[in-house]
């Protein structure tokens, strides 16, 4: 404070103390002069004066109005600050206590807000996002599928609805450095698809229409992310060139920080689409999803519509390559938000209850504070305390209990969203690029001084409802009982019963969810996921693109990494168990009729000999792969046990056959049956899939399954080096376990997520509630000792004094739980979707919950009655 502010506070104390005084000369000169009109009426001098002291009133509370009316509020706010600091230094239990309670509330809040806002509130990247569409083919498997390069092509030209379609394909790449081949993310677009989102390069130019053409020279567009790691964020990266999957590319331009697109993320490159691979060039290889930016005034409804008449006509005119394929349409928002929309929803309203429940036991503690100071109260009252000073002392402490629980509250929200995204898998991570970042921006903190008001306000106008200065007298003799103590007991226990079913509603949904988590942890995926360890090969170049030296690397990888110690055995797949599930194809059997309407699709994966093995998978009839097949030799296939069942059903399929490829000219012979391997997510149905021997199918990008009799993670390193030391060029990438796969898949890590929250939500409700029920139930039997004392003086049993008092606890209990029952019912079934294996009514988790919250509410009521059942009979008779 400088010297300016110290004289303006120095006249203000002057000017206090000159008020003071010509108050209470003024008063003493009328109060004198009453005295004397007294006295001239015949009035005794002693009674004169006590009958003007009678007609004046209370003189301190005169001056303390003539205070107020005069004006001086800093100094009666700095004296109720001071005081209220006091009493809550004097309490350090009930003001932890709250304080923390409140924090937990307004924490989890923040936390969940934070993450609702960054999914669901926060503007996508993107111009006018809510015209942008994602397109897609359906097949007999689902809606989600891949459309073929020339179908985009026949979309683009014949749709009537979209001012721009444009495709992309998400995929890992080879980039040539000076160490050698490393893989990289990235990700190939049509020429226009940048324009279709509406996103401007913050560093030279997009790409130009015809550059993904065949013919075109080769160009990508950087993220901002690789251009600052790769290139130190360096203005001349401009006209650079890498080398990705053995091409030059040139670098064209570099894209904002703020971009991302979740459905090719992550993508350090975007590379122009060239369409002269042999892919792009058969109608039935799909491998592009669609982007398309609605006209105006066209409508979600006729753009789809319009898009299904050309998918329609293109499965009549194509049956082969189309042959049941068809259109489907999804919001952008939708596909980039939509799986993690339901879990934030659910989240909220964990977070929502605890917060309500925090305040409710807060406000409680506070109404309890309040009675056990109506006598201080009415002492102050009949001091001269006014009623509007009284209410402001008690505003001010509501004010900053508030304030103190708010500050921790948004500081440990603000944490929790730290900690939470760090918490987040790498991968999965990518996927949710709009995390990224996640903290305290303006919209949260506005909803965080939104809450924090409601609180404050809340704790300010709380203890004013117990605060009547027309019972002062009552007050001075009984201390806050009587109709006071039972008001507030009525009150308290509607209070408890809403945090019994709050905190029960919160149980069952962390009961399912856990029990979801652990049925999808524990389902039937067809392998043995224990000592299983995973690694990935890309082996490119003049070297590897024969069938021959592809077929020569895969037996010489299971080889060398089939002779180090600990390995059991080894084996190759193109694809691997618990991913997205792509990779399917068109067959029919053989011998069979067949017809143009007749569309059966499933899973193709290429092996080795000794993958079912590997696996830990169960062969259930006829034979493995022999390692001498390859294309000499007839072309075998071993299909699973739901292709069997649902096309060979009574029958044995080994010795049929089924034709694949795109004009159906492979024909494979059925040579054995397996069990569903679970080829796409945890929680996907088992589908149909078919395997091919590798050395019939080869590929120089595939992935390497290795059983191992010690700790899996700890041979990670050894099979690396066991293949560099085959090839050094050979770039090996996503070495983990299955275990880790399985643990951090998206279905998994979604359903660990919400399950864990709300179980953290619930734990705190669970703890909360009890302490509001002991509340309660303490605050009863201190209103109740002189009538516990008179049953006890006139012979009652201390069973009869915990029975009354238990008996009051098991009421509010039971009600609290029958609305908790039928809540939990209602928000179960809101989260259905959420469910894996169980159900919404599942008897078994509201059975459970029920006792637990018993229990526990039995446990705080035992306290007070244990308490109430050791009175003195004397003693509580003698009390007050």
């Amino acid at each position: 404070m400088g010297v300016p502010g110290i004289l303006r506070k120095l006249a203000m104390l002057l000017r206090r103390e000159q008020f003071r005084s010509e108050l209470e000369e003024e008063m003493a000169f009328h109060r004198a002069e009453t005295v004397k009109d007294f006295v001239a009426d015949g009035m005794p001098r002693k009674a004169a004066q006590l009958a003007a002291k009678r007609q004046f009133g209370n003189a301190e509370r005169l001056k303390e109005h003539s205070t107020e009316v005069i004006g001086f509020r800093f100094e009666t706010v700095m004296q109720d600050l001071r005081f209220a600091l006091r009493q809550l230094r004097k309490n350090p239990g009930f003001t932890a206590t709250s304080t923390i309670i409140l924090a937990l509330g307004i924490g989890a809040s923040v936390a969940i807000f934070g993450f609702v806002d960054a999914a669901l509130i926060k503007p996508l990247p993107y111009r006018d996002s809510t015209r942008l569409a994602v397109l897609y083919e359906t097949n007999p498997l689902g809606p989600h599928f891949h459309l073929s390069y020339l179908d985009y092509l026949d979309w683009k030209k014949d749709n009537k609805s979209f001012s721009s379609l444009d495709v992309f394909e998400q995929n890992g790449m080879l980039l040539t450095t000076p160490a050698g081949l490393q893989r990289a993310d990235a990700a190939t677009v049509s020429s226009g698809f940048f324009r279709t989102l509406g996103v401007i390069p913050v560093l030279g130019r997009d790409f130009y229409p015809g550059e993904d053409t065949a013919s075109a020279p080769r160009v990508l567009l950087l993220s901002y992310g690789a251009w600052q790691k790769r290139y130190g964020g360096r203005r001349d990266v401009l006209g650079q060139t890498l080398a990705l999957n053995g091409e030059t590319n040139t670098i064209i331009g570099v894209l904002p920080a703020t971009f991302h697109f979740a459905p090719a993320e992550p993508a350090e490159f975007w590379s122009a689409l060239h369409p002269g691979k042999s892919c792009e060039i058969y109608r039935g290889c799909h491998n592009l999803i669609g982007v398309a930016r609605l006209k105006d005034g066209i409508s979600s409804a006729s753009a789809f519509a319009d898009i299904q008449t050309i998918a329609q006509r293109l499965e009549k005119q194509y049956p082969n390559d189309d042959g049941g394929r068809f259109a489907f349409m999804q919001p952008l928002t939708e596909v980039i938000v939509g799986e993690i929309r339901p879990i934030l929803l659910v989240l909220s309203g964990g977070a929502s209850l605890l917060l309500l429940i925090a305040t409710v036991n807060v406000s409680s503690l506070l109404l309890v504070r309040s009675e056990s100071r109506r006598r201080e109260i009415a002492v102050r009252g009949a001091l001269g305390a006014s009623a509007g000073r009284l209410i402001r002392q008690f505003v001010t402490e509501g004010l900053l209990l508030a304030s103190a629980g708010s500050v921790l509250g948004v500081f440990c929200g603000t944490e929790a969203m730290r900690v939470l995204t760090m918490l987040v898998p790498k991968d999965i991570l990518a996927r949710m690029p709009y995390l990224l970042g996640l903290g305290l921006n303006l919209r949260v903190a506005a909803f965080a001084a939104s809450i924090c008001a409601v609180t404050a306000l809340l704790f300010a106008l709380t203890p004013t409802l117990r605060l009547s200065l027309t019972d002062v007298s009552r007050g001075l003799t009984e201390g806050g009982r009587g109709s006071a103590g039972t008001l507030w007991r009525r009150f308290g226990a509607n209070l408890v019963v809403i945090e019994i079913a709050t905190a029960m509603v919160l149980l069952v949904g962390a009961g399912l969810l856990g029990k979801s988590l652990y049925r999808l942890l524990h389902v039937d995926s067809g392998l043995e996921p224990q000592h299983l360890d995973l690694l990935r090969i890309a082996a490119t170049g003049a070297r590897y693109d024969k069938d021959g030296p592809q077929i020569a690397l895969q037996r010489e990888v299971v080889s060398r990494i089939g002779v180090l110690p600990g390995v059991q055995s080894a084996g190759i797949a193109d694809t691997l168990p618990l991913g997205d599930g792509d990779g399917t194809s068109n067959f029919r059997i053989v011998g069979r009729p067949y017809t143009h309407e007749e569309h059966n699709e499933a899973a193709n994966r290429q092996i080795s000999s000794g993958y079912f093995h590997t696996l830990g998978a169960r062969l259930l009839r006829g034979r493995e792969f022999r390692e001498d097949e390859d294309k000499q030799k007839p072309l075998v296939t071993i299909i699973n046990q739901t292709l069997a069942s649902q096309f060979f059903p009574g029958q044995d399929p080994i010795g049929k056959q089924i034709a694949w490829d795109d004009d159906f000219k492979m024909h494979v012979e059925i040579v054995g049956v397996v069990n569903d391997l679970q080829e796409g997510q945890l929680d996907a149905a088992p589908r149909p899939a078919f395997y091919l021997p590798f050395n019939q199918v080869p590929t120089n990008f595939f992935s390497v399954v290795v059983r191992t009799s010690q700790d899996d993670e700890s041979m990670l390193p050894a099979l690396v080096t066991a293949i560099h030391q085959i090839d050094p060029g050979i770039a090996v990438f996503d070495e983990a376990t299955m275990g880790q796969r399985l643990h951090d898949s998206p279905s998994a890590y979604l359903h660990r997520t919400s399950a864990s929250m709300v179980g953290m939500f619930a734990g705190i409700a669970l703890m909360l509630s009890a302490v509001g029920l002991y509340g309660v139930i303490a605050y009863s039997v201190s209103q109740r000792t002189r009538e516990i004392g008179v049953r006890m003086a006139l012979g009652a049993p201390r069973a009869s004094v915990y029975k009354l008092i238990l008996r009051e606890a098991g009421w509010l209990t039971g009600i609290g739980l029958a609305l908790g029952l039928v809540c939990s019912l209602g928000a179960a079934t809101l989260m259905r979707k959420l469910l894996f294996g169980t159900s919404a009514w599942d008897a078994g988790t509201l059975a459970s919950v029920a006792l637990v919250l018993s229990g526990a509410a039995m446990l705080a009521s035992y306290i007070p009655a244990r308490r109430a059942a050791a009175v003195d009979p004397a003693v509580a008779l003698r009390a007050e």
